[in-house]
């Protein structure tokens, strides 16, 4: 999929848990902020496997970087597509996040950590409708996908993707957004 694609993932399941299965409430503004922030990050951290993702493109170094990094980890959807991955990824994130909360005490780090996570687990489960499929259970060199025929999976920046895909997203995350207004509005109140 595309990253604007997976952004709007990453936000429509951080939307659906938050509406849906676990809600949230006293969180102050700062949490919020950073939670969104972590969310999106999350949703594009898996392509830090290609040498073209934005990371490297925007870093002096970063193609010389990207080129290595990519050939370190195995190449596009590899380890960073996989369980081992999302452990390693959560892992990291979270021992960051104990590195910073002396810096920034008043942000719930539980409420930043899952935001992350549901934007890193929105991106596997989303690129697992593609034709390449996501290795989810590595080392096990088995690409996963849905629907199980490759000629029926979304081809990455193609009509399907385009005009199916995301529109679905819009509209799943505007009926989230109305059918829970009220909550989310308390919850803004509390901000």
């Amino acid at each position: 999929m595309t990253g604007r694609t997976h952004d709007l993932a990453a936000i429509t399941a951080l939307l659906a848990i938050i509406c849906l299965v676990v809600p949230i409430y006293n969180v102050n503004l700062t949490t919020l902020l950073v939670a969104l922030l972590a969310n999106q990050i999350g949703g594009i951290l898996p392509d830090i496997d290609q040498p073209t993702a934005p990371l490297w493109r925007n870093l002096p170094v970063g193609k010389f970087v990207g080129r290595f990094f990519d050939k370190f980890i195995g190449g596009h959807r590899f380890i960073t597509h996989s369980l081992l991955g999302v452990a390693l990824f959560g892992f990291l994130f979270w021992s960051l996040l104990n590195f910073l909360h002396p810096i920034v005490a008043n942000v719930d780090s539980v409420i930043v950590w899952w935001s992350f996570m549901i934007g890193l687990l929105s991106h596997l489960v989303i690129d697992t409708f593609t034709k390449e499929g996501v290795p989810w259970l590595l080392p096990l060199p088995l690409k996963l996908g849905l629907p199980p025929t490759k000629t029926l999976r979304i081809t990455t920046g193609k009509v399907i993707e385009t005009l199916i895909i995301f529109p679905a997203l819009i509209i799943i995350s505007g009926i989230l957004l109305a059918t829970h207004y009220s909550y989310l509005l308390q919850l803004l109140h509390h901000v």
